[in-house]
């Protein structure tokens, strides 16, 4: 009866100390919020970030920003939400601070953010950057309609649940160049890591849906981050890109195989690199294809 009474005891101190681990708060440094934001370099980093691919649903007529096609995911569908600045349907009632919680730490209003919105890869982001976003965000035009629901099923439609899965995989933080490399090569490194978040989509993901880092860039065949390519420096140069060719595709579609890209990645150059500055495009070609 003893030996049962401890096996009891030890077992509820395990999972009393396994929820505290799994529930805890997951936040990165804390951020200057006192910086002033610049609607203009806001708008470049729109597009820098893919959030007129993921939040404009086109196809359907949507206007900008106010809501994009459903993602479907091991864990169900996720809708891209309404990010305008109307207050009740889209993001405008947001502070800055809530604004800046959700794309470092992954929380926004509502709770626990799904990691199908890649906080994963803005957390790296400087402070003025946030505060860019953020700025050109409120000064986009308003639209009242909101974005149809995602359709999540039990279980995971709980967001508390999120937190546990923070604390596995989610290691919130700011980007760091890498010592002796190339300022390019680092533009390069951050925006495939950060805002323009390759890797969210490029790198296989494990069953929790969470990216396999020792395997970034080398292709998901599926799954939450959907389908798309090895984009590794051996897989491009298998291809016959080089950096001015990698640029010009990232710019028009055109492969060197004289293919179109299309789907998703066809949406990401039409909505998002087609619209970069010629030394960013640079960056991040220099940067994938470096042996």
């Amino acid at each position: 009866m003893r030996k049962r009474w401890w096996t009891a005891v030890a077992i509820a101190v395990i999972g009393v100390g396994t929820s505290a681990f799994l529930l805890k708060p997951v936040a990165g440094p804390a951020r200057d919020l006192d910086v002033v934001g610049n609607v203009e370099r806001g708008n470049y980093l729109i597009r820098l970030g893919g959030c007129v691919a993921c939040h404009t649903d086109a196809a359907s007529g949507r206007a900008y920003l106010s809501g994009g096609a459903g993602l479907e995911t091991p864990f169900g569908t996720f809708v891209p939400p309404n990010i305008t600045s109307d207050p009740d349907a889209g993001i405008g009632g947001w502070t800055l601070a809530q604004f800046a919680d959700a794309m470092s730490n992954g929380m926004g209003p509502q709770g626990h953010l799904y990691p199908a919105f890649p906080y994963e890869n803005y957390t790296l982001m400087s402070d003025q950057e946030i505060a860019d976003l953020y700025a050109a965000l409120m000064a986009t035009e308003p639209v009242s309609e909101p974005a149809p629901e995602s359709e999540i099923p039990f279980p995971f439609n709980i967001r508390l649940a999120m937190a546990g899965w923070k604390n596995l995989f989610f290691s919130p933080d700011r980007f760091e160049p890498e010592e002796g490399q190339t300022e390019g090569y680092n533009r390069g490194m951050y925006l495939a890591y950060g805002p323009a978040h390759c890797v969210a989509c490029h790198t296989p993901r494990n069953a929790l849906g969470a990216l396999e880092w020792d395997r970034a860039l080398t292709g998901s065949p599926g799954g939450t981050g959907g389908r798309a390519p090895d984009i590794t420096a051996a897989a491009l140069v298998a291809e016959g890109y080089d950096v001015p060719t990698l640029v010009q595709t990232l710019k028009d579609g055109f492969t060197p195989g004289f293919d179109v890209l299309g789907g998703a990645m066809g949406e990401v150059i039409a909505d998002s690199t087609s619209h970069w500055a010629d030394a960013d495009l640079t960056a991040l070609a220099t940067y994938l294809l470096a042996e």
